[in-house]
């Protein structure tokens, strides 16, 4: 359930006479419905000008009051995931979405940023990230939390790959075609090379992939399905 602590206090640059957004709520509980309703209401910069308990009301409601941000719910009764959020973008391409549910970061966060939301936030975290997350998405920009920035980070982070992956297109021809079983000399024919050339390839590959001898070459070849 989405924290509700004391709204003024955590309620974000509260600035009487700032521009005002306009906000339509998406979720089949009204308990939820009505906390964020009092999260925003000491917010004088944001109004709920719309709510909905499933996607079918939400997108009549959308085209009739043309909110700046709309919070979602993933889990509706007649949508479910991040089909719900295909669908909402599908009427309306352009609109602000910002993800609020019950389903932890890890499973949906980065699809949904993928598939177009602004913004996706637990119903477990604090009220004040809901309203930054909104304040985010209605000037364009992303909202990414702790967690989320973190996931971020980790797809980004560069996998450790199998040795043959940094080998250059003429050394793979050649690595496949020993891994064949194929002699030097057999090798410089196919390829239409010297013996001197295949040999200087021989050696790049061996201080790339960290081995010393045909033999570990073929059996690595063998191993990852290279051998030609």
């Amino acid at each position: 359930m989405l924290a509700l602590p004391t709204y003024r206090r955590e309620c974000i640059e509260c600035i009487e006479g700032s521009t005002v957004i306009r906000l339509v709520i998406a979720d089949d509980h009204e308990l939820i419905r009505e906390g964020i309703k009092k999260i925003v209401r000491p917010c004088t910069d944001l109004k709920i000008v719309g709510e909905a308990a499933d996607l079918k009301q939400a997108i009549a409601l959308i085209a009739q009051v043309h909110p700046d941000v709309v919070i979602l719910d993933l889990t509706l009764p007649d949508y479910d995931g991040l089909d719900g959020l295909a669908e909402l973008r599908r009427h309306f391409p352009d609109l602000r979405v910002v993800i609020l549910s019950m389903h932890p970061e890890e499973r949906y966060a980065l699809a949904a940023l993928r598939a177009g939301a602004l913004g996706y936030v637990s119903k477990t975290m604090a009220s004040a990230e809901l309203v930054e997350a909104v304040r985010r998405a209605a000037g364009g920009g992303t909202w990414l939390g702790p967690r989320v920035g973190t996931l971020l980070a980790d797809e980004a982070r560069p996998r450790s790959r199998p040795p043959h992956h940094c080998l250059t297109p003429r050394e793979s021809e050649i690595v496949s075609l020993i891994g064949a079983g194929l002699q030097i000399k057999q090798v410089a024919a196919e390829l239409g090379i010297s013996i001197s050339s295949v040999n200087t390839y021989r050696s790049r590959i061996f201080r790339k992939m960290g081995l010393s001898t045909n033999a570990a070459l073929i059996r690595y070849a063998l191993q990852h399905g290279l051998a030609g």
